[in-house]
Order: structure tokens, then sequence, then C-alpha cells
């Protein structure tokens, strides 16, 4: 009976090693802090790669309010547009020469640092103003754009054929999301003289519908026939190539 002491000893302290070294291995990988940090990196990259449609602020001018909106896609400008500008009288054509300039000069310089257009002082000063808190809001965390940003993965936008009417051309380009039109514009309309004010009351009218509808089943504008078709053929030209 002596003899099997030293032998029971033997065999308790090697269970007790082995049972330190399996306990020390199960704690090893949770108190690893390279692999909790490898899990968070990637999550990072998504966040910060931001795309979606982001709305300024409304800016009020002397003429009347001014509103910009951004198009993002992974962190850049692609596109911007002015959703309310003055209209009336000689501050419709005002803004039909300076909004396509200050929405080019916006997506070239990715910033609100852009030149005021001559004799448009004040549109330019309240475009900025609505730019500027537009862009606010994607560095502040992604604003509109991020929180769009979980589906417009898959957005595209697309630009339709020119449609020649009487009075001259038109286009329109719209943003598809998710198999829906989030977003419509006409990036040529007729202008000059008469043109100009009718372009400037039937186009936002069209856009909405657009929108709205989805399709490019939308009613004419009235006093704007002419105009109202040639949108509708260039959208069904956009739709076409988006797939809708």
């Amino acid at each position: 009976m002596k003899k099997s002491h030293p032998v029971r000893r033997a065999v308790l302290a090697t269970a007790a090693t082995v049972s330190g070294i399996v306990l020390l291995l199960s704690l090893k990988p949770a108190s690893d802090p390279g692999s909790a940090a490898a899990g968070q990196s990637p999550q990072g990259g998504a966040q910060a790669a931001g795309s979606g449609t982001v709305t300024g602020e409304v800016a009020q001018t002397q003429y009347g309010p001014v509103q910009v909106r951004l198009t993002v896609s992974n962190g850049k400008i692609t596109q911007a547009e002015a959703v309310q500008a003055p209209s009336g009288g000689r501050s419709t054509q005002i803004t039909a020469d300076a909004v396509p300039q200050l929405n080019q000069a916006t997506v070239t310089a990715g910033s609100a640092d852009i030149d005021a257009v001559s004799g448009a002082t004040y549109t330019s000063t309240g475009y900025q103003q609505s730019l500027q808190s537009a862009l606010d809001q994607i560095q502040a965390g992604g604003g509109g754009a991020a929180d769009q940003g979980s589906g417009s993965a898959q957005a595209r936008t697309v630009t339709g054929e020119v449609a020649q009417t009487q009075y001259g051309p038109v286009q329109v380009r719209v943003t598809v999301s998710g198999g829906k039109v989030t977003q419509a514009e006409a990036v040529q309309a007729p202008s000059g003289g008469r043109s100009s004010q009718i372009t400037a009351d039937a186009v936002p009218q069209l856009n909405q519908a657009a929108v709205a509808a989805g399709s490019a089943d939308i009613d004419a504008v009235s006093g704007a026939t002419y105009t109202s078709t040639g949108y509708q053929q260039s959208l069904q030209s956009a739709l076409d190539q988006a797939g809708g």
C-alpha cells in the first residue's frame, strides 16, 4: 500500500498540470486585443464610403429661397441641383442662367468654395449657404447620405437621350435606387424669351411627377405641351436604360 502513494501523487500532479494548461488556452483568445480590432476594421471602412442624397437647409435671399441637394457616391459629390431658386419676372431668367453654372462648379470643386455667377449675386450667395449646410451634414456623420447608404449601393444615375422639340432640346436625368426613381431633373430644356419662363414653371412639376409616378406615364403641364412631351420621351429613354 505504501508503494502506491508516490504513483498516486504523480498522477494527481499530472492531472492538475493538464487542467491548468487547458484553462490558459481557453482564456487566451478572449484576451487577445488583435482579434477584436480585426473584427472592427471592416465596419469602419463601410461607414466611410457614404453614398446617397442630402439636402441642405433653405437659404432665404432678397429674391426668394434657395435650397441645394447633393448626390454623393463614395464620399464624392457626383451631382448638385437647386431644388428651390428665385423665380418670377427677371429672377426666372437669372436662375435659368446661374443655377446650371453653380451646379457644375459644385461638382468640380467638391466644396462650397465656388465663385458667384456674375449678375446673380443673391442667388449665388444663397446657393453657397445651402450647399455648405448640405456639406456640413455629410461631414457630421453622413447625414442623409449615410442614412440612405445601405440601399444606395445599387443606385444608378442615368441620362436619357435628347428629345428635340419645336422650342429646343429636352434631356432628363434620373436616379434609380432599388428599382425606384428617387430623383429626376432636366439637364437640358428650352430657354430664351418666353421659353425660359415656361421651363422654370414646368420642369419642377415634371420632375416631381416623374418621382411620384416612377414612370414616364405623367401628365403634361398646362401651357408647356412641347416641353412636357420632350421630357416624357427623354424620361422614358432614361428608364429604359435603368431597366425601369
